[in-house]
């Protein structure tokens, strides 16, 4: 009997299928007016996902690379809580339910899942495309303001993935106070930008008043010891490119970058990395240049040397994001 195949090669495929008989020129068209209204920054007061064509264009240059920036925050996430698999999740804004199926991939199985969005034409295509993985057909999609007004059942997990950015921040305040209630986890991802990162940090704040302690990327549940208005705070996901990628951005690069912000926090007992690779590794000869977040509420840089045998291996294997040191290192 065949092993079924891996949540992001069957959301690969289902989004590859969407696209037959939808006109390549719509399909870009489409997605250069959704990607100008989501980079606006006038909050929406209306879903701008509007019909199938729209949404079936926006889930198939979208969808993986939300994806895969949602699965490396559940990830670094499980490594510090790694007894731990979430029995129900509930995705706020998730339209067509990329966070929902990173949750998959994270944490294989079946489990209670309900994904709120207020675009329709989105929760039906994110049902249909989750009838592909048997895992998520029982999921539940169903059409809710993200505001405000947002009431969330108690559950285990929320996910709230590139959403803030388009509500006030009223909303964004309400919605990350809902989540708090409910949850016994919360993870927020945004786009890595400057003003991602403040959305991610205003989160962050918000959830530790409430009770929760930072579980990823942070070492510590401190102030962040970035300046504001000086750097911010982002990582990257690697994304294989869809035609409909090299379609609409030009140029030939089987894959693109994925830069975003995250902040996953938790009730539970979690154990943080002692530190985090907070920018890509500069490999020198003979050294590895690492810059670090630390425990002591401080960004520093650390540099290994090959005269350190198995932590210059490790380091040199290191990437943006990781924990560092590694757990056969930390003792």
């Amino acid at each position: 009997m065949n092993a079924p195949a891996p949540p992001a090669d069957t959301l690969r495929t289902a989004l590859a299928g969407l696209l037959d008989g939808l006109p390549p020129k719509t399909a870009a068209q489409a997605v250069e007016r959704l990607i100008a209204n989501y980079r606006g920054t006038t909050p929406t007061h209306a879903p701008i996902l509007r019909d199938r064509s729209d949404v079936v264009a926006y889930a198939a240059y979208r969808m993986p690379a939300t994806f895969e920036a949602v699965r490396g925050a559940l990830e670094a996430f499980a490594d510090a809580v790694p007894e731990w698999t979430p029995a129900s999740h509930v995705d706020v804004g998730g339209g067509t339910g990329a966070a929902t199926w990173a949750v998959n991939a994270t944490w294989p199985g079946v489990r209670p899942v309900t994904v709120l969005d207020w675009a329709e034409p989105a929760l039906a295509l994110g049902r249909e495309i989750a009838a592909t993985n048997p895992e998520l057909t029982p999921a539940e999609w169903q059409r809710a303001r993200i505001g405000a007004a947002l009431t969330l059942e108690s559950t285990d997990l929320v996910t709230v993935s590139y959403v803030l950015g388009e509500l006030t921040a009223a909303d964004r305040a309400s919605v990350v106070s809902a989540a708090a209630v409910a949850a016994r986890a919360v993870v927020i991802i945004e786009p890595g930008t400057p003003d991602g990162y403040a959305r991610v940090i205003e989160a962050r704040d918000r959830l530790i008043g409430a009770g929760f302690h930072v579980a990823a990327p942070c070492p510590h549940s401190a102030a962040c010891p970035i300046v504001p208005g000086e750097d911010w705070c982002h990582f990257s996901a690697r994304v294989s490119r869809s035609s409909l990628h090299r379609q609409v951005k030009g140029g030939s690069l089987a894959y693109e970058d994925e830069k975003f912000s995250y902040v996953a926090a938790t009730r539970l007992p979690a154990d943080p990395a002692a530190s985090r690779v907070v920018r890509r590794p500069q490999i020198r000869k003979g050294q590895v240049l690492l810059d670090l977040c630390g425990p002591d509420e401080s960004l520093h840089r650390e540099t290994v040397t090959k005269r350190q045998g198995p932590l210059y291996r490790a380091a040199r294997d290191a990437d943006w994001g990781d924990a560092w040191p590694p757990p056969a290192e930390e003792d």
